[in-house]
């Protein structure tokens, strides 16, 4: 019997992720200004601008609600008060243009850490690369020039969120839950 309705996916694509408020989309959205982008090249909107914590990838959509209540960490409200400052404009392989952070917050550092073991405890596999804050400005931007001069991008970092990639080009990213 067909509803017209899609049918539940039987799995998710999921990250944990830092979400910028409009004062730090502002920020970003002037450093993004400074560079000189070419043609093909795809930009980012400012709704999809984020810092992935751990990317979990296709997650079978029962397990959702345990993920959600696993990364509900008992942090103390100043443990997760910091500010991580982007001030690296970088090209990646592959086209990508991020903007980076040139230190680690160990306040990042042990949240990065905690949601990592959180998440371990439900066998889910986590990128094991040294961890790298950064922010996805564009793809296909081989050619693209950054700006020489960097004004920093301080980002004040009270919470961060479940989020699934929707694979929809008007809404690429949905969050499920914030935690602050």
């Amino acid at each position: 019997m067909d509803t017209g309705q899609p049918a539940a996916s039987s799995s998710q694509r999921l990250f944990l992720a830092l979400w910028p408020d409009d004062s730090v989309r502002v920020q970003l959205a002037a450093h993004a200004d400074q560079w000189l982008w070419p043609a093909g090249c795809v930009r980012y909107a400012p709704a999809d601008w984020h810092v992935t914590l751990h990317f979990m990838g296709d997650v079978a959509a029962e397990k959702v609600q345990a993920i959600a209540a696993a990364v509900a960490l008992p942090f103390q409200p100043l443990d997760l008060v910091f500010n991580l400052v982007f001030d690296q404009p970088r090209l990646w392989p592959q086209g990508l243009a991020v903007l980076c952070a040139s230190e680690l917050p160990a306040a990042l550092k042990n949240l990065h850490e905690a949601l990592g073991q959180a998440l371990r405890v439900l066998d889910l596999a986590l990128d094991k690369r040294p961890y790298m804050p950064h922010i996805t400005l564009a793809r296909h931007a081989e050619a693209a020039v950054a700006p020489e001069a960097c004004v920093p991008v301080v980002w004040p970092v009270n919470d961060f969120a479940l989020v699934l990639s929707t694979g929809q080009k008007q809404q690429r990213y949905r969050i499920l839950r914030h935690y602050r």
